[in-house]
């Protein structure tokens, strides 16, 4: 499959033993990492079908679809996977924060090297 090529068809992701494969989220426009959830075969597929992103909670043990309480939905721009296949780059318009505390992005604690 060629870069350039929208994911269509899952059979190239590598799911972990748990059945997962982390997402990142990226805002479409600014590039900013917005944040990093974990996706399973039913969720990247309605977020495919949908256009809109859709992940699996690992606490909870149920799908979720982001923004559907808060109205912070994430329009999906383009979605990518590694070489590997095993990481998904999900590239977003954002309607809103992307972290639950109301911070755009969920990474805004930084360690000092």
């Amino acid at each position: 499959m060629k870069s350039t090529e929208k994911l269509s068809d899952v059979k190239d992701i590598k799911f972990n033993e748990a059945g997962l494969v982390p997402a990142i989220v990226q805002d479409a426009t600014s590039s900013q990492v917005l944040m990093m959830a974990w996706m399973n075969e039913e969720s990247l597929r309605l977020t495919l079908e949908r256009g809109e992103t859709w992940f699996w909670s690992r606490s909870r043990g149920e799908l979720w679809h982001k923004g559907a309480t808060s109205g912070n939905t994430q329009k999906v721009r383009e979605l990518f996977y590694d070489c590997d296949g095993d990481t998904l780059l999900v590239k977003v318009d954002a309607a809103g924060p992307a972290c639950h505390t109301g911070e755009v992005s969920c990474f805004f604690s930084k360690l000092e090297v």
